[in-house]
């Protein structure tokens, strides 16, 4: 008998979005010292949402960006690219959370993923968005009535969706482990890759200055401004946005804030026509499955499929060791889960496997805040959920620096910070316990007295 070969043996271990986004000339890296009106620091999703929405606001004014790496080679080029139309991480998490501002928060996440494809059409990017939907796929029994639960809040919002069994779901996804889904038509997705080369390609064009390879090793007050320390020189400027996300913080109010949590991505080489209708899918929709510990599925522009998620791995002491997006347990797991959910396709290989840092608050929204006198804005804690937030997050700290009142700034999400994570080695210890319960909550449908005792005190683990 021929032995069995690894689906996995041939992947390349770099995000699938990198080949498609074409090669990019590089920004020189900074030498010297500059002197501007806005310094950005971190070159993906927010800190280019902020300096266009900024030169939009101040036509005239120096605006530049620095990133330490290249733009877009952190999470914001390694996500999935699930656009979603909320803020809060989902209308179910804004009702518990927030339930006095719950509406407010559904209308402005709705309103901000209109704004996002409307920006996407007057800068002419061309990222491959399409708002298709999304189905939420359940197999257990309280999974099940969990999407009853989500269909009424959504209906009480005014949400269109559809809940969907039998031959209806097969007709959109056809597994032999989900027996029940909901689908939502107001979903979108993109490419990432391409996401991030048409921000930095406008934003250059609108004469904001970036410089790539040039990282900030320190923020301190200078002469009624702020100064960025950086390795060969430095940029003095009058206002400064830290868009670092899941990058060791800069300021350190904000180091127990968030915490760096791995996830995992695996692609299949293009399905052919035949493939794809065998499993039902042959729509342009994504999927995910409504487990603690979830799966995102969705289709590339060539018909590749992306399986990720379901562990969210974090390592004793937050760290971010390169090696760690390469390398882990977790792709054969997602390999082995795939073949489970679709049979028929098992045999299929996949051509690219890789990792990526979620930036993870304890109340799974990113928040925002200012330091320095008011001179600095930060936003983070997108929790996976940034791909649309992070420009909502860009509008939001400007709003900061320039001290206005709008309905962004007035949300009791942003205005109160997150619970902060414990020192070591009780962070390690209170991740491994919340995990244990929520994949033990998949199993059995009941959940853990620690994950009950961390819902009383509003704080949250997911991805």
């Amino acid at each position: 008998m021929a032995e069995a070969t690894d689906p996995l043996g041939t992947a390349a271990r770099t995000p699938y979005w990198h080949d498609t986004a074409g090669q990019q000339q590089e920004c020189t890296l900074l030498q010297g010292s500059t002197t501007c009106d806005l310094a950005i620091v971190g070159g993906g999703f927010t800190g280019l949402w902020t300096a266009l929405e900024a030169r939009r606001r101040q036509p005239g004014a120096r605006i530049v960006l620095v990133e330490a790496g290249l733009c877009g080679n952190a999470a914001s080029g390694r996500n999935g690219g699930f656009c979603a139309p909320s803020i809060s991480h989902g209308v179910g998490n804004a009702l518990k959370r927030w339930p006095r501002e719950a509406e407010t928060l559904v209308r402005l996440g709705r309103a901000n993923l209109d704004d996002f494809e409307a920006d996407l059409a007057e800068f002419g990017m061309a990222v491959e968005f399409e708002r298709k939907g999304k189905v939420t796929v359940a197999e257990k029994p309280w999974q099940i009535k969990g999407l009853e639960e989500q269909a009424k809040i959504y209906h009480r919002f005014g949400i269109a969706c559809e809940l969907l069994s039998g031959t209806a779901l097969r007709e959109r996804f056809d597994s032999p482990v989900y027996s029940a889904g909901l689908y939502e038509p107001n979903y979108a997705l993109l490419n990432p890759g391409k996401m991030v080369a048409e921000l930095r390609r406008v934003a250059l064009s609108n004469e904001i200055r970036i410089h790539e390879n040039t990282p900030v090793t320190q923020v301190r007050n200078h002469a009624g401004g702020v100064e960025l320390v950086t390795r060969g020189g430095g940029i003095r400027a009058a206002k400064v946005v830290l868009a670092t996300n899941a990058a060791p913080p800069l300021l350190r109010r904000l180091r127990s804030a968030a915490i760096p949590i791995f996830d995992y991505t695996i692609v299949t080489r293009p399905l052919d026509a035949g493939e794809l209708a065998a499993i039902g899918w042959t729509g342009r929709h994504c999927i995910a499955d409504c487990g603690n510990q979830f799966h995102y599925i969705r289709k590339t522009a060539d018909d590749r499929i992306l399986w990720g998620g379901y562990d969210a791995v974090y390592h004793f002491g937050s760290r971010r060791d390169e090696p760690f997006l390469r390398e882990s347990e977790s792709f054969a797991r997602l390999a082995r889960n795939f073949a489970r959910a679709l049979p028929s396709l098992a045999d299929i290989s996949f051509t690219h496997a890789w990792g990526g840092i979620i930036d993870t608050s304890a109340r799974t929204t990113f928040f925002a805040g200012t330091a320095h006198s008011g001179r600095v804005a930060y936003a983070l804690g997108f929790t996976g959920q940034g791909v649309s937030a992070t420009r909502f997050a860009a509008l939001t700290m400007l709003d900061l620096l320039e001290g206005r009142e709008t309905q962004r700034t007035k949300l009791a999400m942003l205005r109160r910070p997150p619970f902060p994570f414990p020192p070591e080695p009780f962070r390690w210890l209170g991740i491994r316990m919340a995990q244990h319960g929520l994949a033990r909550e998949d199993e059995t449908g009941r959940r853990s007295v620690f994950n009950k005792v961390l819902d009383a005190f509003g704080i949250g683990f997911d991805s």
